[in-house]
């Protein structure tokens, strides 16, 4: 278990220190997401130590969204004023989202074969 924990700290200094470092507008936190993942390309699957960490650090996620329910009340004046702007930008954002998720995993399906 320390293992896998270790990686994913290790992951997450190197995505951190590279934002700072090149002074990068992406969090680093999103660097080390794609460095893990380049890692694991490489590697041609997940080690089983890192699975079993991650699997019980997945069990935590609606922790995270502790603090985006908290915002939402904190902004309820602004919501008032801005809300359908607000729906209409996370409708559409959702709508791309989904349609380059498709078009990608058909890609990518269509080069397995």
């Amino acid at each position: 278990m320390l293992y896998g924990l270790t990686i994913l700290c290790a992951f997450l200094l190197a995505g951190e220190m590279i934002a700072r470092i090149a002074g990068l507008p992406i969090p680093g936190s999103v660097l080390a997401m794609l460095l893990l993942t380049g890692w694991l390309l490489m590697r041609r699957g997940v080690e089983p130590r890192v699975a079993r960490v991650s699997s019980g650090l997945l069990r935590y996620m609606p922790l995270f969204f502790v603090p985006a329910g908290v915002g939402v009340m904190e902004l309820g004046p602004r919501l008032a004023t801005e809300g359908w702007a607000m729906a209409a930008v996370i409708a559409l954002s959702t709508a791309i989202t989904l349609a380059v998720t498709a078009l990608t995993l058909q890609w990518l399906l269509r080069r397995r074969r």
